[in-house]
Parts: C-alpha cells; structure tokens; sequence
C-alpha cells in the first residue's frame, strides 16, 4: 500500500500550481527555462499534491481504495536515504515492504510501532476485497486490466496561457512509450512528469505481502555498542571512528526473520491466540517438551512439531512460526556458533574470546562486523573481536566495479599463470587495499611486482649460489655458511650494514605486524630487497666472486646466505652447492622465485610470499642437516645482536650522494662508462663528510666511476644558503604571526643561517624556531672561471653534490679500458658461459701503430685484471692446443679497431725444467706434457691445491716415478706464466 512520497532532504522542490494545488518536483529536475528536463532517459517524477493551513503536502493517489486512510497517509515527505540524482528524485513508499519504509513513517507518526499494517494481497498473492475492482484475482493475472486501468485514466496539468499569470487546467490523455509520457510538444507546458505506475512495478510490488517481523532490540543496545566499539582496534582507524561508529549511533532495531523455506529456523513455537510463546535454547527442550525425537533441525524436519499449551488442551497447541533466520544473524553468531558453544568446548571458547583477529572488506561495516558486534554485546556485553584489518574494494582498471557482464577484468588464473601467485598477493598486499582505499587492477602492476621484486631477489639468491659453486670448481673447500658470531664480527663495512639492516628489519615487520599495519610492513621489506640486491650484492661483486681472497670470499658469501641463523651456520653440509642451483636452476626460475640475504628475508617474506620463498628454502636447505621441513614451520626471526644505526646512516648518506651524482651525470649525457675525474661534497657536518670519505670511498668512487673525491665542510665555498619557513609545520602554529616570521626567516643571512645551524634553534620575534620548523636550501655557486658544462651540481636541501665533468687523455684511456671490459663481458653471455665458466682473454690490436694500443691499456691493467678475473693477454702467446670458445672483431671502440678472443685456460710448460725431471730424455718429457694436457684442467688443479702446488707422475714405460711442481715445470694458465715471467 503506497502511503507516503518521499523525496530528497537537500534538494529544492518546486511548486507549480493554483493556490494550495499545484505539483511537485525536484528543482533538479528543471531546465534553465523551467520546463522539464528528462534526467538519464528515464523520465521525470511529478505528483499532483495540495498544502493543508498547517504546511503539511498532500498528493492525490492514482486510485482510491484506501482512501479511508486519507487523515494520515498520501503524506509528501523528506529523507537523505532518496537521491535526485537516480531516478526521478521522488519515491513511492509502504511501511509494510521496507525498512526505510518502516523508519520514515514511524518518524512522521503515519503508523505506530508494532501495530499491524494494512496491505492490499493476501497470504496467496491475490488482491484482498479492499482492492474493488480487482479482488480475489492472482496479481500476475490481473497485469493486463491493471495497465488498462492505469491508461484510461486522465491526468490534469496546467497550461500558462502567453501573457497571462494565471493558470488554468488542461485534461489531456496519457500515451505511453514504455514508462515515459509523451505530452504534445505543440502545448507549451510548465508541468511535469505525473505519478506513474509501470505496470511491470506494480505487478512486482503487488506481489509482496505483508508479514510479522521478528526484531532483535538494537537500539536498547546503542550505548554499549558504541562503548564496546571504543574496546576495538582497528586498521585503519578511520573506519572505526568514523563510518562504524556513525552506523552505531545511529543504529535501528534489526529485522532478523526471513519467509523462505532454507534458512536456519526461528526456535519460536506460539500459540494460535499468540499469547503463550515459547524459545527453544536446545534440542532438549524441545524433545521434552513436544516428546518427539529431533535428529535434524531443518524446516521440513521440525515444522510439524508442536507443543502443548501450558495453559491447557483448551487452548490447543504452539506451533513453530514460519520465518527462517536472516543469513547475516548466522555470520555474526560465528565466533561462538562454529564451535557449539555453550553446548561444547565452553573452556575453548570462554579462554580465547573475543576473537584475536578478523579481516574483511570495507562493505562488511555494516554487514557482518556489524553484526559480531550486535550478537556478541547482546549476549556477553563484550565486543566479538580484538583487532580489525578492513580492506577496501578492487576495481576494474577504469574504475568501474569488476563485472562478468562487462568482463572489464583480466581472468584470475591468466595472471597468476603468467606471473604466480605471489606476484598477484603481493601486488595487492603493497597497493591502497591494504588502507581500505579502492585498487584499480592493473595487469601490469603485477608484471611490475616480477619485474622489480622477484627477479632482481632471485638474482641475489643465483649469484651466492654461483659464487659458492666457483669455490668447488676451482678445487676449493666447498662452502660451509660460517656461523652467526663470525659473520657478526667481520670488518667490511656492507657486512656490518646488511647485518644491522636485517636487524632492523625484523624488528619494524614485528612492531608494524603486532599493529596489524601490513601498508607500511610491504614498502619496508621491498626496499630491504632493493638494498640488498643494489648495494650489498652490487658493491660487493668483488668479494663475492673471490678478488679480494678466499677468506673474504667466504665471509661475504656466509653474510648473505643467512644474516641472522646462528642455529644454522657451521653445520655440517650434505650435498654440494652445485646440486643447490644445477637442475634446480631451471625450476627456480620458472616461478621466478626469490630468497634473501637469504635466509632471514625469506623468513620475513614468508608470510607475503609463501610459494616464492618456500621454492627457494628448499634449495637452501639442501646444504644442510637439520633443517626445518618447510620454511612455514621455521619461527618468524628475533632481532639477534646489536643494531649499528650510525653504520645504517652512513650507508644511506652514500646512496644520497650517489644518486645526486648520478642525476648530474643524466643531465649532461654523461653514462656511468665515462669516467670523470673529481667529485665534491658539501655538507657542514664533519660526520657526514667522514661518513662519505671513510671506508665507503672506495664504493663511491668505484659506483660513480670517480678518479677523486674531495670533501668540503664549507658550505659557502660552493654554495649559497638561503632560509625558508616550513608552513606545513608552523602554519597551524603561528597563526596570524605566520606572515611577520616567514619575511623574517626568508631575509636571514648567510652568517646567521650557519649560527642557526650550529646552535639548532632561534628565535624571531617572541617564536623559538628549531631546525624542523626551517629549510635551509644550499644553492650551487659555480666558479667563475667554469661553465655549467664543465661543472655542475646537485643538492636534496641537505647535501650538495658537485662533478667536474672535463676529460682528459688518462680518462680516455679508462673509457677505453671499461669499453673492453663490457665488450668480453657480452662476448661471454653471447658464448652462453657460466660466470663460473673460467676463461683466459686475448687482445689483438688491429691499429697500425700496435705501441698506441699499449700506452692506452698497460695503465689499465690493474683495473681490467679486477674486473674480469684474468688479465688481458696479447693474441701472440695463445698456445697451440688453447680450445678458443669465441672471437669478435671490434672496430668501434673509440678509434681502436682489435680482436677479442675467449679461451679455455691452457697449460704452459717449462720444458727445460721437464726435461732435466728426465735426465734429458725427450720422450719421457713428451709423454709428462701429453699425459698432463689430457687431464680435466679443474681436476688437475685440486689435485695441486692437495698437496701444496705438487703432484707426483708415476712412470711412463721405463721412465722414472717425478714430482711435478707447480710454477716450476708447469703453469695452470697463461696469465700465470705471464706474471712470472714478469715478477723474474
């Protein structure tokens, strides 16, 4: 039964009319001119409506079957709950079909609470008598006479006649097109749209009818709703203190029956009279009180169970009602329901309640958090959960919601196909999910996850594995992880880095997950990542690839296998590192996983990405006993040893001068291959400076490809100073004195910002200013006798940077040098070598002038020799059984065209010194040069390591048993007989 138009609470409406009759419509709904203006193509709502001498609006109804209810319904109100933006901007409505419904006409006192309401179908869907003209007919059945009705009606609008301020009413008929009516276009109406029915709405809505609703009593609980709220901690915060804590103060009485067959059965039996009611709280009860045995509680099973009245057989007996559970009633009865409580595991549940955790979407608000917390204040006055983490909602990339209809999403399964699982859990744990914000899905941001994450951490875990697989190919002790006290106690300072940055590590990912907040915890591990795989490994290749010797080697190599696994370090091995990476290799990078430096990240990425770091643990575990079975059963890392803040400060101060650096160079074309000659920093702290020109200089200068670095602690020397208030910081603060303390601040001199610096405060006017609530800006003075091509600068408002970017022939030659270095390097990966592949490298200058070549390269030798492992031999010296694996011709480094040629590494004898371990007999020193050039050249090496550079030859034929000395009748490599030739 309509009853009531509700509209809009904030949108104007006008009233076009004679007197105090006329109609109403939304302002919004108006064109310029005051005609009316379809909204969206689905028309325009309109109602013919009189004003009472009290204020009151009345509407006229469309039919005249409950007009005896004229005193107080066909009432014109407001609510915000009504938009006139969707739709027509005015509502039809009926206390007895829906909750606002409901609301708004207890609001305007149209019914009181809990009095019967009056409807129009009856309990089989057909009209009651009230309903004259269609009475007893099924609704469906009477859909044809109804639109006939609805069409034959005729509807009064009003007619401005031109120059005339009257108005005067016209009947016209209704033609319909659809849910539209179409007025004559020749009229010139100032009129709307009037009420209309589609008769496809009134069937549907006919078809409701009215029920007794079942209520639980919320609004008896508002205040200890809201005080158990304040019991509650949420992530974020902002959802609990603002949009739930609204829901709750404004919380209405909950309707929790349902007329449906499935559902959980209301436990109400009630007698015919509806005096005597009876709620069963258990099986028992109701097997004791109705004598029939229950063994399953859905409707079908129980509904013809009854109860005999108390009162007597005379008044019959209870019966269950209808209604079924509202579905939200059982998600909310959860934390005690899935357990059965109270009838089992009451020390379970009364020991653990409320519940630790729990986790949903934005629009669970005013679902199922609402209803833990309705059903758990009700029953035990205490809120259902601890802690909340309240995620927001994944869109389609144009923001759209993800629709199968629209299919405006990529499938699932395609993307964790193409790049896992963990690339996908990963992307959506570090994105404004996390913060209850919208996620428009990208695809590429996930490949960006596989990209910038996974494959640059795999690589960190392949270069250990390589590097301790070159130790047992080059016929070393294979590595053993060395154990925690050891590695804490190295003296590089990366070592000391990494191993304070682990520390630090697990103890923000255990401060930010015991507060739930998982948007700060990703960024933070993802960017232990990027400094692991970009400083530690990058800075440290040297180490790691054994040029500063094996101990170091291994020092380094036991940092970043495990930073922090005392448990682990120095047991014993059981399968060697080339079974770590060989055929697992392949698989490994299949699923492009990944594990830390390496233990110790994949811990604390465990929960994150459980497939990715578990592919990497179980090739890790191999070289060990004891180990756990999975990394999902090892315990989440404790912070272990000290953690050195001054050492992660100095790390973090060179990688601002290194990037500030590198900006300069990107300016002016300059790549990291062209070697520059001096570098400047400015800064007025001497910590800072010693930070930079201590043991991180040479890491600098190697990154920056520096020849010399040069610190300046006077900040005036290169640099003008300039002040500048923080508004962000002082604006609140100051208030109206904002304007008189920044013209104050933006005019200090350079003298008395240097005071402000040192003594860290001062004060303008009657406000005491610290170095948070000012900017000082250091500006690059460059030296008058320079230009911005020779010299140039880069500052963060904290330190300056400044590069001199002339060349010179020395740093020619060492552009030179590198340009060969990264030619052998790419002649390798095109010969498909391994870096453990050892190979020896030849140079064939093709320049004319052959002593050029040499001037430019000899200064070099030292640097070329460290980066390839190897020197750089002339092509003259290749012997003849050298097995060459790859050659290019090179003409286009800088005007020195030459060949670079790629060996295996060849024996070289002494054959005078073969030839006296035979008396002189030429034969037995042949069959010695043979018999050791069939010898697999990494065995034959070991087999020297084994006994301190000797090996002894048994007899060949009738020859004599001799003992081979390494370095004296033969040489393992050319390079090796080069340098002793050399050093001789």
């Amino acid at each position: 039964m309509v009853v009531w138009l509700c509209l809009e609470d904030d949108v104007s409406m006008v009233f076009m009319g004679r007197q105090k009759l006329g109609w109403v419509v939304a302002r919004l709904l108006l064109d310029d001119d005051g005609m009316v203006a379809a909204a969206g193509g689905k028309g325009l709502g309109g109602f013919l409506v009189w004003m009472d001498d009290d204020g009151g609006s009345w509407y006229v109804p469309l039919f005249e079957y409950f007009m005896d209810f004229s005193d107080v319904a066909f009432r014109v109100v407001s609510d915000d709950y009504v938009t006139a933006d969707s739709g027509t901007g005015i509502v039809h409505c009926a206390p007895a079909f829906g909750e606002d419904d409901y609301r708004i006409c207890l609001q305007y006192q149209i019914i009181n609470k809990g009095e019967n309401l009056v409807v129009a179908v009856d309990d089989d869907g057909c009209f009651t008598e009230r309903i004259t003209d269609f009475s007893g007919r099924y609704v469906k059945d009477a859909d044809k006479d109804i639109i006939q009705a609805v069409k034959a009606r005729l509807l009064s609008v009003f007619k401005r006649n031109p120059g005339s301020s009257s108005l005067e009413a016209l009947l016209i008929p209704i033609h319909f097109v659809g849910d539209l009516i179409l007025l004559s276009s020749t009229e010139q109406f100032r009129a709307v749209r009037v009420l209309m029915i589609d008769c496809r709405v009134i069937a549907s809505f006919s078809l409701l009818t009215f029920e007794y609703r079942r209520f639980v009593a919320v609004e008896k609980l508002k205040d200890q709703l809201l005080e158990n709220n304040k019991q509650t901690y949420w992530v974020p915060d902002f959802v609990k203190e603002k949009r739930f804590h609204n829901w709750l103060e404004n919380a209405r009485d909950w309707a929790v029956s349902r007329s449906r067959f499935w559902g959980t059965p209301l436990p109400l039996w009630i007698s015919e009279d509806g005096e005597e009611i009876v709620v069963m709280d258990s099986i028992d009860k109701l097997e004791q009180l109705s004598g029939a045995k229950v063994t399953d509680l859905h409707r079908h099973k129980i509904d013809h169970i009854t109860i005999p009245s108390r009162r007597g057989p005379e008044f019959g007996v209870l019966r269950r009602v209808d209604d079924v559970f509202d579905c939200w009633f059982e998600s909310g009865s959860m934390p005690y329901a899935y357990i059965h409580y109270p009838f089992e595991n009451r020390t379970l549940f009364e020991s653990n309640f409320p519940g630790h955790f729990v986790a949903e979407g934005l629009d669970q608000t005013r679902g199922w958090f609402y209803t833990l917390m309705v059903l758990s204040t009700a029953l035990f006055e205490r809120p259902a959960f601890r802690n909340l983490i309240c995620n927001g909602l994944v869109l389609a990339e144009d923001g759209k919601k993800m629709s199968k209809r629209l299919k405006n999403y990529p499938s699932p399964m395609e993307v964790i196909d193409a790049y896992g699982a963990d690339a996908l859990r990963l992307y959506i744990i570090n994105s404004p999910v996390v913060r209850a914000e919208p996620l428009r899905f990208k695809r590429d941001g996930v490949y960006g996850v596989v990209k910038d994450v996974f494959l640059p951490w795999y690589n960190a875990y392949r270069f250990l594995v390589q590097n301790a697989k070159r130790l047992e190919v080059e016929g070393l002790a294979p590595f053993v992880p060395y154990d925690h006290a050891t590695v804490q106690g190295s003296s590089s300072v990366l070592d000391q880095w990494i191993n304070s940055a682990t520390q630090s590590l697990v103890h923000f990912v255990r401060q930010e997950m015991d507060a739930y907040q998982l948007y700060t915890v990703v960024p933070y591990l993802l960017k232990f990542l990027d400094n692991l795989t970009n400083i530690y490994v990058r800075f440290n290749r040297k180490r790691l690839k054994g040029r500063t010797g094996e101990e170091d080697c291994r020092t380094a190599l036991s940092t970043l296998y495990h930073i922090d696994n005392s448990n682990i370090g120095g047991q014993s091995l059981r399968k060697g590192w080339s079974d770590v990476l060989g055929k697992d290799e392949k698989m490994v990078a299949t699923h492009h996983p990944t594990v830390k430096v390496l233990l110790t990240s994949c811990k604390a990425m465990a929960p994150f990405t459980p497939f990715f770091t578990e592919v990497l643990y179980q090739n890790l575990r191999k070289v060990w006993v004891g180990s756990e079975e999975s990394i999902h059963y090892c315990s989440f890392p404790e912070v272990e040893g000290k953690r050195e803040e001054r050492i992660e400060q100095s790390v973090n101060r060179m990688m601002t001068v290194i990037d500030l650096a590198r900006n300069i160079r990107e300016r002016h074309n300059k790549p990291l291959k062209t070697p520059l000659r001096e570098m400047v920093v400015v800064h007025p702290d001497a910590e800072f400076l010693d930070d930079i020109a201590g043991k991180l200089k040479e890491y600098v200068l190697e990154e920056l490809n520096i020849k010399s670095f040069v610190p300046c602690n006077n900040p005036l020397k290169y640099a003008s100073l300039r002040a500048e208030p923080d508004f962000s910081v002082l604006g609140k603060r100051l208030g109206k004195s904002m304007g008189l303390v920044a013209k104050e601040v933006k005019a200090m001199s350079q003298e008395d910002i240097l005071a402000f610096e040192q003594a860290g405060e001062v004060t303008v006017g009657t406000h005491c200013l610290k170095l948070t609530d000012i900017k000082i800006v250091r500006e690059f003075r460059r030296p008058d006798d320079m230009t911005k091509e020779e010299m140039d600068a880069a500052g963060d408002g904290d330190v300056l940077v400044i590069l001199d970017l002339r060349g010179d022939e020395a740093l020619e030659w060492l552009q030179v040098a590198r340009e060969i270095v990264n030619r052998v390097q790419k002649l390798r990966k095109k010969a498909g070598l391994e870096p453990t592949d050892l190979m020896e490298v030849y140079f064939n200058s093709l320049d004319g002038d052959k002593a050029m070549s040499q001037r430019i390269l000899n200064p070099e030798e030292s640097y070329i020799k460290d980066a390839l492992g190897s020197p750089l031999l002339p092509c003259s010296v290749i012997p003849p059984h050298a097995v060459i694996i790859a050659e290019e011709n090179c003409d286009d480094i800088f005007n020195l065209p030459c060949v670079i040629t790629l060996a295996r590494p060849a024996l070289v004898f002494n054959k005078d010194a073969i030839l006296n371990l035979y008396a002189g007999n030429p034969r037995s020193s042949l069959d010695l040069q043979t018999y050791l050039l069939s010898r697999d050249h990494y065995g034959l090496k070991s087999e020297f390591q084994r006994g301190n550079g000797k090996i002894k030859v048994d007899s060949f034929q009738h020859a004599v048993d001799v003992e081979v000395v390494l370095g004296k009748h033969v040489f393992l490599t050319v390079g090796d007989y080069l340098a002793s030739t050399k050093a001789r």
